[in-house]
Formats: C-alpha cells, structure tokens, sequence
C-alpha cells in the first residue's frame, strides 16, 4: 500500500459490507480542498470536462509547441483485471476514479498516491465511465454508480454519506415496475449530471425482454427522494402515446439514457439521449415510430417536462440509438451567435439543432427506405438523414472495398461479400440472409463522445468505420427451457450458432470445458463489460441454460441430468408454443408479453481469416468539422495494428472507444485505440500528429486534463479487456512537461 503526503491508510467496515480506507487525520484538509474553486479552470470537476459536454479545457501551458515533451509524470496500478472507460474527476488536486471491480479510488492527482478507496462489497464488472459531484461551496457530494446502485459519498473521506437514500445509496431499479425488479438488469454505466439540488440520471438496460421502463428521473442530492420523472415510452394522454400500440407502456422496457446527458445551466435544460426499445432487432410488439426511443430530449431540468425533442431513428431495429451526450456550442450564422445543441451518431451523422427550439441548423430530410418483408415487422417508410456535414464514415459497402491485405483474404472477401445484403443504411434486415451494418454497430460514433472549441465552433470527432453484419431467425420450439432461454438473451451476443464474434463477443462452443459451471453461473449473474447480468436466471432456469452450453443446440432433448430433465419439462408446454403464447417472463408493469417470431442472429464482425477488418481502410478516423459552414476542416486515419505497421502497412486506423479532448493551447488529446495502446497529441488545426506515447494498455476511455501547483497534467485510464490477445492489467497514467 502506497504511503504519501496524506499519511497512514486506515480500515474502516460499515455493516460488514461497506468498505473504505481513508486517512481521517487528513480528512479535513481534503475536504478544504475539495470545496475550493471547484469549478476553476485548473479542474476537471465533471464528466467529460463539463455539464456542457465539450471536452474542452482552456488551459494552455501544454501546447503546440511544447506537447512533445511530455513525459509519465505518475502511474497508479489498480492490480486489477478487467475494463477501465472511467473519465476521472480532478477537483481540488484530488483525482477521483473507479477500478475494474468497481471500486471508487481518490488519488493525490500531482503524485497517483492513493488517499481512499470506497469498496460497495460486492464486485462489479459493468463499465463505470465517471461520476457526479454537487457543491454548495460549503459542503459536497460524490455520486458514484455501483452495480444497481447510486452511491452518495463524502469526497474527503470515501464513507457513505447516510442520510441519503438507504444508509447512503439508492436502487436505480426501484420505481421501475409495479412487479419485482430484484432480477432484472440496471447498470448506472454513466454518470448522470447535477442540477441545483438535483441529480439527473438514466442508466444502462438490456437489450431484450425482461428490460425496464427507460425513465429519465432526478432525486434530491440530500435525501436521495425521487424530484421528477420523465417516461421515455408514454403513459396514456402523454405526448407520444400514439407513436406505440395500446399500452406498450405496460410490457415494453429500455428506450433508456444510457449514453450521459448535458446541460445548458443558465436555460435549465438538460438533453437526453436514448436508447432503443427492447427487443433491439425486430420489432413485431412495437408497431410505430416508438417516441421517445432514439431521441434527443430537451427536458425542463427543474421539472422534467419536455421542451423539444427530436427522433433519430424511427422505429429502431438496427440498434441506431444515440451513442454519447450532445456537446452545446455556439455557432455563427450570418453574423448572428446561435447557441446550439451537436449530437453524433453511429451512423456516422451529426445533427446540429438551436438549443432552444430543435429548429435543426442543417437540413434534415426525410428520406425513404424500402420496407421489412419480415412476417410482423412494420418499418417507418422514411428516417431522418442530414444533409450536412457529410457523414464522417463511409455509409455502404461495395466490391471494390473489400480488403486488399493479402490475395488470400480477398478473394476469402469476396465469396462472403456474394452472400450479404449490402444496400446502405436503414435496410431492414432478413430471414436466414446477412444483411450488411456499415458503419458497424460499435458506430460511427460511440460512446466517449466528440470535442468541441468553444472559441471556434470546430467539432472533433474520432470515428469506427468497420462493416458488420446482422439478420433474423426464427425461433425454434421444442428445444427445451436452456434453448429457449439462449434464444432469447444470449444469441444477440454469442450468435444463433453460438460462435459469437470475437473478442468482443466469445464464442460459447465448448465454453463448458473453459470454464466451470460456478464460473458461468457468476458471469450470468453478474455480467462483465459489454455483457449485462441476469440475476433472474437461477433454479431449474439456470439448470436448465448450463444444461445447453454443455450439450451444445438440439441435444437437449438428451437428459444431461435429472434437474434439467425436469427443468426442460416444465418448460416444455410452454415451449411448444413459443411463436403465439405468452412468454415465461412477465414484462415491466408484470403483464404478460408475447414471445417473437424472430430472434436476431448475433453481432458479426466482417473480419478476414487472420482476424482484421475485411474492407479497406481507414477502419478508424479523427475528424475537424466546422460547424459554422459544416465544412471538413481535415480527416485523418487515428490508430494502427502493430505487427502491420512492422510489415509497412501503416495508417490503417483501428477500432476506438473513447473520445477526445481539445485545449485552449491547440492540441486534441485523444488515446481510444484498441491495438496499438497509444495516447497521442494532435494540432488542432491541422490534424498533424505532434505527440505520442504508448501506454501499458489500451487507453479505451476519455482523457482529463487540470493544473496543480503551476503544473498542468493530462491523464488517461488504461486497461486491457479490449484486447485479449494483449498485456491484461488497468491503470492511470498520467503525463506533465519535465
């Protein structure tokens, strides 16, 4: 345990299961500091910079001229396994994270020595990208998510804060279904944003049935008691309500804020993006546009009532949902200042709307797409396209872009190519046929998010551009309880077939003889980065779903043991009419829903033989766009895979998670590649590469940069669940000038 200026690290134990460590004697020297010009320039006092959502920080003492001399300044090695996509808070020279397991860490940020460590007792796995902080000036709070939970905690200290909810956390499930929501997934992946009093959130859901309502909600940041709720699917009379059959209300889950929200403070208007209704890929139970899924909110921050509010994608059945909080800008237009709201996508589009209206700033069409021939699925006749800026990831895939890496693989290329659908975006997918997802579904756009210069109006957006494919299949009846169940909450992932798409996805064949059944059994109830949990399977259900991992698809009519006998004839009434009968889940308000034809046939990566995208590249970009005029300022390939670059094929781009920050002295910071494991530093004007500097692992998050002391620092979270095949560990890194 690391020693430092904060002195001795002391135990302390709540109730057997709240955990921390922390240096009382120094406690109220961190709590001065805490509460000191939090939101001075020298901070990073919320998520992603600001409320505003701009990556931007206008600190300059490390710039154009300068940045290439920047050098490891301190390390913190969380010992731990698993992902890091935590975009740390920086408040009063106090670094505030999370470890893989989800544990909260606050750190001397000018040295990475620990000062606590806040552990909720239990270890969680889902990703944690971040954390709320509310001030008065006299006193403060840090909001930090947890497994199901919202954690209100003493920033000087790490311990709970009691008054606030149950003995200082709150169940995010709560008030979500009138039924029991005790095995139902909810994960607080990011964080929500302060308001006054309050704070805003959503939260991660999954993506098939049983899901919960998506509700949009603020509790009170003392007492942890629910201020206003916004329902993302309506509720009779609200507006929308049209837009879902009757009462979709009561059976119909997600169409949730998974991606973070941002805040216009002085206007009291916080934007929301949402998410899809479950089930993600069709959507035979949800005949309409499904208002408010795929949509930018602007809601009334005091109460929750909506403003405007604009739908991206009508009725979803391609996982289009919006990836990231909008960044607020102020843009120029005939000589006159409009402030606006810039939201990215994963279709490779950005929308720019006046922030207070939703009057779009760009033209928008409506543009026709031909229909599903999927027997129940009704698709919108037109989705919204924006006309400019152009999108920054190529929208179809032809012939002529298949891989050129080596002949092997394009002629392997081009014999899968012949068997796909590949017309573009909005192409309703089919039965038994691939249809291709192009920019994938990792986007365009993700999760961390664009830059924006407030000085200049450019936008930075760093970019996937790697095909995938998806299509449909029918569900089959008689295969018993574990093929049912793998049917409707596994094959999304792992495929139909079970070979999943590697790494982000495993293959579950022959997963029995990796893994125990107490293993498998922890990652169905606990989950582990992209994958949720499901703590509702347990019992003869659980049986049941080992059962078939074991047997592999159509032996489960073979006895594997007496258990998933009986479980499997238990469910075989049930199974039997599986296409037209009630499903064994109850849905969100504990009303029965009815089980889909179709199920989707898993995420597929179009990848070659040897593993790499099986298209052209760039298969990752970094894009300057100017807002102003909607112009491309530059564009430029943003990651590698190594042992290419050693064979001269350089500049290939790669896969990125994570997004970029932008400084008043000039440069984008931006880490986010998956292989090459870099940070790197580039001019903000011209894209030209000034700086970069390889981590231990991936830096698969958003970086943070502040000042202590005179001195400013940038630092990124690193990890290595991305990347399988590369070093395993998780740590912050940060960098400063000699």
């Amino acid at each position: 345990m690391q020693i430092g200026r904060w002195g001795a690290v002391v135990a302390l134990t709540l109730s057997g299961m709240l955990l921390w460590q922390t240096q009382p004697q120094h406690a109220n020297v961190v709590a001065a500091a805490v509460r000191g010009a939090e939101h001075s320039a020298r901070n990073w006092p919320a998520y992603n910079g600001g409320v505003n959502g701009d990556h931007y920080s206008p600190l300059t003492q490390i710039n154009r001229s300068n940045v290439h001399q920047l050098k490891v300044a301190w390390t913190f090695d969380t010992h731990e396994k698993g992902g890091l996509q935590t975009n740390p808070l920086v408040i009063g020279g106090v670094l505030y994270g999370y470890t893989p397991t989800q544990k909260v860490i606050a750190l001397d940020a000018a040295t990475g020595e620990l000062i606590w460590t806040f552990d909720p007792g239990k270890p969680g796995t889902q990703p944690t990208r971040g954390f709320s902080y509310w001030t008065d000036g006299k006193a403060s709070i840090l909001f930090a998510g947890a497994l199901t939970n919202l954690y209100a905690l003493d920033p000087a200290t790490g311990r709970p804060i009691l008054t606030f909810g149950d003995k200082g956390k709150i169940d995010l499930r709560r008030g979500l279904t009138d039924g029991d929501y005790s095995g139902i997934y909810l994960a607080p992946t990011t964080p929500g944003v302060i308001f006054k009093d309050m704070i805003i959130v959503g939260f991660r859901a999954p993506e098939a049935e049983p899901a919960l309502h998506g509700d949009i909600r603020a509790f009170d940041v003392h007492t942890g008691a629910l201020r206003w709720t916004f329902h993302t699917i309506p509720h009779p009379g609200e507006y929308g309500y049209e837009t879902w059959p009757k009462d979709a209300w009561k059976i119909t889950g997600a169409a949730n804020n998974w991606a973070g929200m941002s805040l216009d403070e002085k206007r009291g208007i916080v934007y929301a993006p949402t998410g899809s209704a479950v089930t993600d890929f069709y959507g035979d139970d949800r005949a309409g546009d499904d208002l408010f899924a795929d949509t930018l909110l602007a809601l009334d921050a005091n109460t929750g009532k909506r403003i405007w509010h604009f739908q991206d994608v009508h009725h979803d059945i391609w996982d289009r949902d919006f990836p990231s909080p909008p960044a607020l800008v102020t843009v120029h237009r005939e000589g006159k200042a409009i402030d606006a709201v810039a939201q990215t996508t994963k279709q490779g589009f950005v929308f720019l709307f006046d922030r207070t209206n939703g009057k779009p700033l760009f033209p928008i069409e409506e543009k026709a797409f031909s229909a599903s021939n999927v027997p129940g699925e009704t698709t919108s006749p037109t989705q919204p396209v924006p006309q400019m800026p152009l999108p920054y990831a190529r929208q179809l895939l032809t012939a002529d872009m298949l891989t050129t890496r080596t002949p092997e693989a394009h002629a392997w290329a081009e014999e899968q190519f012949k068997t796909f659908r590949s017309e573009g975006q909005f192409i309703p997918f089919s039965v038994d046929k691939q249809t291709v997802v192009f920019p994938g579904y990792d986007g365009g756009a993700e999760w961390g998010g664009p830059a924006v210069d407030p000085r200049s109006g450019v936008i930075y957006i760093n970019a996937n551009d790697v095909a995938w494919t998806g299509g449909l299949t029918a569900n089959e009846a008689g295969g018993g309880e574990g093929a049912n169940l793998y049917q409707s909450q596994c094959s999304m992932c792992h495929g139909a077939d079970r070979k999943g798409s590697p790494p982000a996805f495993p293959s579950l064949i022959d997963v029995d003889k990796r893994l125990s059944d107490a293993s498998i059994t922890d990652l169905i109830h606990h989950g582990k980065q992209r994958m949720p949990s499901f703590p509702g399977v347990t019992g003869e259900r659980l049986d049941a779903i080992l059962a078939f991992l074991r047997a592999g698809p159509g032996a489960m009519n073979t006895a594997q043991s007496d258990r998933a006998q009986r479980a499997s004839a238990g469910a075989s009434a049930r199974t039997a009419n599986a296409v037209t009968s009630s499903k064994s889940e109850m849905g969100t308000s504990g009303a029965p829903v009815v089980e889909a034809r179709y199920h989707f046939t898993g995420y597929r990566k179009f990848l070659d033989p040897d593993g790499y995208p099986a298209i052209v590249p760039p298969w990752g970009t970094l894009n300057a766009i100017d807002l102003n005029t909607g112009k491309y300022l530059w564009k430029i390939p943003l990651g590698e895979y190594p042992e290419l670059a050693a064979k001269g094929m350089k500049g290939t781009g790669s896969e990125n998670y994570g997004g970029p920050v932008v400084t008043a002295g000039g440069i984008v910071i931006v880490s986010a590649t998956i292989y090459d494991r870099k940070i790197r530093a580039f001019d903000s004007r011209t894209g030209k590469l000034l700086w970069e500097s390889e981590l231990p692992y991936a830096g698969n998050a958003t970086p943070a940069t502040y000042m202590i002391d005179g001195k400013q620092y940038v630092v990124i979270a690193a990890s290595g669940a991305r990347n399988p095949n590369g070093p395993q560990g998780a740590a912050y890194v940060a960098f400063a000038l000699p």
